[in-house]
């Protein structure tokens, strides 16, 4: 089977349904890929504001230390300058004109001892030494703070950056970040943190700050595309799924469904059997609607015609019949005048002669009447009764000199047709005639046999007959005629001694 067949095999809804997503389908895989893409380049520019948001975070501690470290340098350097007495007084009249700048701080030493102090810094025997003119920052986590480290000539100063700073910073500069930790290889200072109760989905990244001595962890809020944004990006193709749906349930349900109806109504419909009984409603489809009231008007127009041709057949079989029975009774009206005619006939060959054609029209006449009642039941002429009646018909037609003639009958119920029946009438009135007139006392056998499904075979059994003895006129005379009445039934006649047959056509077995 070819996929034409298939397809044409279809309901229509289903055809309907493929059809629309053959064509639709480019459409949706078009949307489909743009739709992906959309959401890919739209997830990569979340990911890559997420990233500057961090990276501007990170650039804003990193500017408050690389500010801190400056201030620290330039202060200490120009406090050195003048000798380690009264340093920590010059260094912090200097730090105190610079903005935003730490005021706790340290000088020390090139050895790392401790000259003077502002305030308390935390663990700066961890920090190394440094050169002039080299920073290095490090995490304190006791002081809570950031320390920098800042070499001058003739020594070094240490500065401590609380983490409020570092906090403040970095809310400053907009990044709108949720979490900030700096780092080391050792140590961690917390200086964002979440808010409890809440779990966000954070994209998180390191950004080197301080000479890459110093990390620090930028957690932002992640932000990507989710299942509601894809459905809004996807929409078109939502659309069109549905667009299909709709479409098949609607002509499922406003057009298949009510014909489907309307086709069961008209399958169960039997001619003769009453009115069509059509759905009323078949849904707001008004050529269906249509349809349905089409339906109805040709159906009573067919109905009406079925009548009026049943009554023409009937009044045509009824004429039929009256014309058969009209036939029959002429016949036996000429019957009765030959009868007659016969007993008023002076010689004995006059009386034999009327006698024989009285027979015959006899035989015809009952033909008709077997006809005029298989016209009741149509089921063609049957043999039997025909045979039964016409062997009593010729007993009683029988001469003085055979009234002791006898008929054997051995029948089988078989019907045919008005031309066959008429052949058999007059074969079996020709053989049994002429047996009774040749040999009275010698009884005749009918026999009928269905030898198939369309076929009968009669035997005529009696000692005159003899298919070899043609001498006499009278006898060349009866074979004539018998073998043309078998001609008449299409099938040769079967001669053997005191036998002879004929197979006849005849209806099949109901």
């Amino acid at each position: 089977m070819t996929i034409a067949e298939r397809f044409a095999r279809l309901p229509t809804a289903a055809k309907l349904l493929l059809i629309l997503s053959a064509v639709l389908l480019p459409i949706g895989i078009a949307l489909t890929w743009i739709g992906e893409n959309g959401i890919r380049l739209a997830n990569e520019a979340l990911e890559g504001r997420a990233e500057d948001r961090s990276h501007m975070a990170a650039r804003a501690v990193e500017s408050l230390l690389a500010r801190n470290a400056l201030a620290l340098r330039i202060a200490a350097n120009a406090a050195l300058a003048d000798g380690p007495a009264g340093a920590c007084d010059r260094t912090r009249s200097s730090l105190a004109i610079a903005p935003a700048v730490a005021q706790t701080f340290e000088v020390e030493a090139p050895d790392g001892k401790p000259i003077c102090a502002a305030g308390e810094i935390d663990d700066t025997g961890a920090l190394p030494l440094v050169a002039p003119g080299d920073i290095r920052v490090h995490i304190a986590t006791k002081a809570d703070a950031v320390a920098i480290r800042a070499g001058v000539a003739g020594g070094m100063a240490t500065a401590a950056i609380p983490v409020e700073e570092l906090r403040s910073a970095a809310r400053e500069s907009g990044a709108n970040v949720q979490s900030l930790v700096l780092h080391d290889n050792t140590r961690e200072l917390n200086v964002l943190g979440l808010t409890p109760g809440t779990d966000p989905e954070l994209a998180q990244r390191d950004w080197p700050i301080g000479n890459e001595t110093l990390f620090a962890r930028v957690g932002v809020a992640g932000q990507r595309i989710n299942t509601g944004d894809r459905l809004m990006l996807l929409l078109p193709v939502l659309m069109w799924v549905a667009a299909a749906l709709i479409t098949w349930l609607l002509v499922s349900r406003l057009l298949v469904r009510p014909l489907k109806r309307l086709e069961r109504a008209v399958t169960n419909y039997r001619p003769g059997e009453g009115t069509i009984d059509l759905p009323r409603r078949l849904g707001p489809a008004e050529e269906i609607q249509e349809l349905r009231d089409a339906f109805a008007r040709t159906i009573s127009r067919i109905d009406e015609s079925d009548r009026e041709k049943t009554g023409a057949l009937e009044g045509q079989r009824r004429l039929v019949r009256e014309v058969h029975h009209r036939v029959k009774n002429n016949l036996q009206v000429v019957a009765s005048l030959l009868n007659i005619h016969g007993r008023s006939a002076e010689t004995t060959e006059a009386r034999a002669a009327y006698a024989g054609i009285s027979r015959r029209v006899g035989a015809l006449s009952i033909v008709h009447r077997n006809h005029f009642a298989e016209m009741e039941e149509n089921r063609g002429i049957a043999l039997r009764p025909l045979v039964s009646e016409l062997a009593a018909e010729l007993r009683a037609t029988a001469p003085e000199g055979a009234r002791s003639f006898a008929v054997d009958l051995a029948l089988d119920g078989v019907y045919t047709t008005q031309d066959v029946a008429v052949a058999v009438a007059f074969l079996v009135t020709e053989i049994v005639e002429f047996a009774m007139l040749h040999d009275p006392q010698d009884p005749v056998e009918i026999a009928l046999r269905r030898t198939s499904e369309l076929t009968a075979r009669m035997t005529l059994s009696s000692r005159v007959l003899n298919p070899d003895e043609e001498a006499d006129p009278e006898k060349v005379q009866f074979e004539r005629i018998v073998a043309g009445l078998a001609k008449q039934l299409r099938s040769a006649l079967d001669r053997k001694l005191g036998r002879y047959s004929v197979d006849l056509p005849v209806f099949p077995q109901t």
